[in-house]
């Protein structure tokens, strides 16, 4: 039996070395237990050096079972280093194991490297930072309590994004801190030795505490788990029995017993056989918008998840779309850009406030209407400070095209209307002049297709006279859309 003693919990170098060793050698997986040193131990992964050198040896895997490993072994999963050893030996003899998704070994690990790009997402959307300090001498502090063992994965992403800031990420397992020009780890910390409150979270208690702001109650569109992350957690559970209390006085007590006193009367036949018709109606427009919300639900947990093209890498999470569940129009954009990047929303920016007044001109309301992009990570080069928007190529498309197509059969809408060339592509398949055509519908795999500009294109012109000339082509392109909802509506 071969012991081996590895650094660290995700000493992903030491696992690496010792297992290409040990497969060289023919060490069967049955016959290797993997460990992690304590501070009381002296040895480590070189344990293996006992075994001979095997130069003549030649066994290469790909850089996706490289990427893989690296990842799973983030995972708390006890056996995850004789789990992907075992996956590495078998794939001596089977070369494309790793697309074999229905393999158990396989699917495990995969299943460990989606859960730890989810808790990365949620680290890099969630995690808060206080203010400690004043002026000169202030330094900012965030206590995070992640699933996996992410934090030195993770911290690089706020050392681009905070870079004039320095900072420190507590959590658990290992802290991160940021001085400015590197980012050092140092162990875990209880939340007890967290800094306590800052001047900028009681400014923020005092302008809030006592009224009732709707705004915040999106904060319970985030898991409860997640709350802890926050600097407010301490006051979301009264903000919200405030807000739970004011919508149920003595107003909504009446009303909602009112239904049952019409209920004590008679009712005529026909209209008790009509009610009975509306509430089943009713009940099953509930279960469709229901499973509608789910699987869109379902959807968005997944994509966040997506690694099937490199942009994930740089974007600060996955944007994916919103709207009402029963939408009868979609609207497709290209990329999310800088600001909808920040704010995990769609449409958000400039682009999406020009939107805004083109549809609102065209007699179409936006919370009516499904919004979505052809690609749902931010594309861009970065310049100093500033993050350049960058056009996603024609593979990038294709990896993300899966995700409109599933939307797409999960909001079944009568229209959809693809914003500029990148999103013509996504939606029809193929690379689709914008000029020729522009203001058509077109028929496509059971659905109609409306091909217009992107409202970016609009922003980017320089002259104010064709500026306005094309916003208003713009605004005559949606309505086209408007009225075909509205026939068709009058069809039904």
């Amino acid at each position: 039996m071969r012991i081996i003693v590895l650094d660290n919990v995700t000493d992903f170098e030491g696992w690496r070395k010792a297992a290409r060793r040990l497969v060289l050698n023919d060490v069967k997986p049955s016959d290797v237990t993997w460990t992690v040193r304590s501070d009381d131990e002296l040895v480590s992964a070189s344990c293996v050096n006992e075994l001979p050198d095997t130069p003549q040896a030649q066994f290469n895997v790909t850089a996706k079972f490289i990427e893989l490993a690296r990842t799973a072994i983030l995972h708390r999963n006890d056996e995850r280093f004789a789990l992907l050893y075992r996956l590495l030996w078998r794939l001596r003899s089977h070369h494309d194991l790793l697309s074999a998704t229905d393999d158990p070994d396989v699917a495990e690990v995969h299943a460990m490297a989606r859960a730890v790009y989810r808790d990365i997402d949620r680290m890099h959307t969630h995690l808060r930072f206080r203010e400690i300090g004043r002026e000169q001498k202030a330094h900012y502090v965030a206590w995070f309590e992640p699933e996996h063992r992410i934090v030195e994965h993770a911290a690089p992403f706020f050392a681009g994004r905070f870079a004039d800031m320095p900072w420190s990420i507590l959590t658990p397992d290992a802290c991160a801190h940021w001085d400015g020009h590197a980012i050092s780890i140092t162990p875990g910390v209880a939340k007890s030795e967290v800094p306590s409150e800052d001047r900028l979270e009681e400014v923020w208690r005092r302008h809030d505490n006592g009224r009732f702001n709707p705004a915040r109650l999106k904060v319970m569109e985030m898991p409860q788990a997640y709350w802890r992350n926050l600097p407010e957690d301490s006051i979301i559970k009264p903000l919200i029995e405030d807000a739970m209390r004011m919508t149920s006085g003595p107003f909504i007590a009446r009303k909602a017993a009112e239904p049952q006193q019409r209920q004590d009367m008679p009712m005529p036949r026909k209209q008790a056989r009509d009610t009975h018709t509306q509430d089943k109606q009713t009940q099953d427009k509930q279960t469709q918008d229901k499973q509608t919300r789910d699987a869109i639900a379902a959807l968005r947990d997944e994509a966040a998840a997506c690694r099937a093209c490199p942009l994930w890498k740089d974007a600060t999470q996955t944007v994916f779309g919103e709207g009402p569940q029963g939408a009868t129009l979609m609207l497709v954009g290209e990329q999310p850009g800088d600001k909808e990047d920040l704010a995990g929303h769609p449409f958000v920016g400039p682009a999406g406030q020009m939107l805004d007044r083109a549809l609102e001109e065209a007699g179409i309301a936006r919370a009516k209407v499904y919004i979505t992009n052809a690609v749902k990570h931010f594309k861009f080069v970065p310049r100093g400070k500033i993050r350049l928007h960058q056009k996603p190529g024609t593979p990038e498309i294709r990896a993300c095209r899966q995700w409109y197509e599933r939307e797409l059969a999960a909001i079944k809408p009568e229209l959809v209307v693809a914003l500029g060339a990148t999103a013509a592509q996504s939606v029809l398949g193929k690379i689709t002049p914008i000029h020729r055509n522009r203001g058509q519908l077109i028929e496509h795999d059971g659905t109609r297709v409306l091909v217009t500009v992107h409202p970016s294109y609009l922003l980017r012109l320089p002259d104010e006279k064709a500026k306005a000339l094309e916003y208003q082509r713009f605004i005559d392109d949606l309505k086209i859309a408007a009225n075909q909802l509205r026939n068709s509506a009058h069809a039904a």
